[in-house]
């Protein structure tokens, strides 16, 4: 399987390709800082999909709106977060947050809810569910509780099919890790398909543990844990930053966002099905036994060899979102596979990602390379102009998809108009 960058021929172009076994040296390019300049949507302007697909605004006027979830009774959950100024990171003399310098703003730390009550196509209720958080990212409903991932901690609060605010008081089930150094503050949550176990994707708090292995513990893991918050375990190790996750069949898959600094082509962020037990070799190897020479630590006998990931998705594309589509309305090909929302690049000198991406599956198993969904987010490569930043995906009950754009403060829909 193959990874593909950018072109300066456009954003749907070939580039660069490198098969997951034969991957270039460390610093075969130079690790740049290139930071896209968003120029947001004009004049009616939307992102491109295939024909036989049409792309309208679904909500707007938010405050970075990042995650999603739809509740059993349809309503659409908006998680509005982003970056806090101390996360700020000095690298190589400049100073980088967000890594985007239109996008560091104050977070709304907020939850909207959104409910089109006559099933057009368009909310018509809108109300504030829950603020006064700290980043808010997961959300969960398991019975008449709602789930919600701060950066430093799971809370649960009653609730009821229905509810548009949440009235009850919540209460804090698991400590998060989070702290000075937490350069990977989203924390992603889901439930297994009988609602009996929770799991938590928890970034590394910073690139290749440069702060010490100590300080990364229940990082760049994917954790378990009972709905009431017990029997916590870390269910998968070694990723550097798991963030999207859904099911196919009985296996868990997240998309992962690999390490920086090693060059335009190193190291490819993933999907992968999630092994329980497994390690996936962060910080100190990657795609399999891959050695970072950054690294001094010795690896923990006990973490044995590193698994190879599913899917390379490209190298510093910071693939977020993903979601499985398993209902009807889009044609066949799109049946259960992957969508992959790819927020684009700071750490390539030709910008990747900026677009929502397709892996196929057959039979519950990758069966094709990731092929362009939703384009059109780049403006201009050769000066790093983008439009916008796809981020969170999720599947309507009448089959039409959501996206978010985090910067433009927007959330797109996406029908099969065949």
């Amino acid at each position: 399987m193959k990874v593909q960058g950018q072109s300066k021929k456009g954003d749907k172009a070939k580039t660069t390709i490198v098969n997951k076994a034969d991957l270039p040296a460390p610093y075969a390019t130079k690790s740049k800082m290139n930071f896209s300049k968003v120029q947001g949507w004009k004049d009616g302007r939307t992102p491109a999909a295939p024909e036989g697909f049409k792309v309208t605004r679904y909500a707007d006027e938010f405050e970075n709106p990042r995650w999603m979830y739809v509740t059993p009774n349809g309503d659409v959950l908006v998680a509005e977060s982003n970056t806090r100024h101390p996360w700020y990171e000095k690298i190589g003399g400049f100073i980088i947050g967000a890594a985007h310098s239109n996008s560091l703003r104050n977070s709304a730390d907020r939850i909207t809810l959104l409910r089109d009550t006559d099933k057009n196509g368009k909310p018509e209720l809108r109300t504030e569910f829950l603020a006064h958080l700290n980043q808010p990212f997961g959300m969960l409903i398991l019975g008449n509780w709602f789930y919600m991932a701060n950066t430093d901690g799971l809370w649960r609060y009653p609730y009821h099919s229905g509810d548009t605010k949440i009235t009850g008081k919540g209460e804090k089930i698991l400590e998060l890790p989070a702290g000075k150094h937490n350069r990977h503050w989203t924390r992603n949550i889901i439930a297994n398909k009988a609602g009996s176990k929770i799991y938590i994707a928890v970034g590394s708090g910073t690139n290749v543990a440069e702060k010490g292995i100590a300080n990364e513990l229940l990082r760049a893991d994917i954790l378990e844990i009972n709905p009431d918050g017990s029997e916590m375990r870390i269910y998968a190790a070694g990723l550097r930053n798991p963030v999207g996750m859904d099911w196919s069949g009985n296996t868990l898959w997240t998309a992962v966002n690999e390490r920086d600094e090693l060059g335009d082509d190193l190291v490819p962020d993933y999907l992968t099905g999630v092994k329980e037990g497994g390690f996936y070799g962060w910080p100190y190897t990657y795609f399999g036994n891959h050695p970072d020479a950054r690294v001094k630590e010795a690896k923990p006998e006990t973490a044995g060899d590193a698994i190879v990931p599913d899917v390379p998705l490209g190298s510093h594309t910071a693939s977020l979102g993903l979601a499985f589509y398993n209902n009807n309305p889009f044609p066949a090909k799109y049946h259960h596979g992957a969508f992959i929302a790819q927020h684009g690049s700071w750490n390539r000198s030709i910008l990747s990602g900026y677009k929502v991406v397709f892996v196929p599956f057959t039979d519950g198993k990758p069966s094709g390379e990731p092929t362009d969904f939703l384009t059109g987010f780049i403006a201009d490569l050769e000066k790093d102009k983008v439009y916008g930043r796809p981020v969170g995906i999720t599947i309507l009950p009448d089959g039409s998809m959501l996206v978010t754009d985090d910067v433009n403060n927007v959330i797109w829909r996406i029908e099969s108009v065949k």
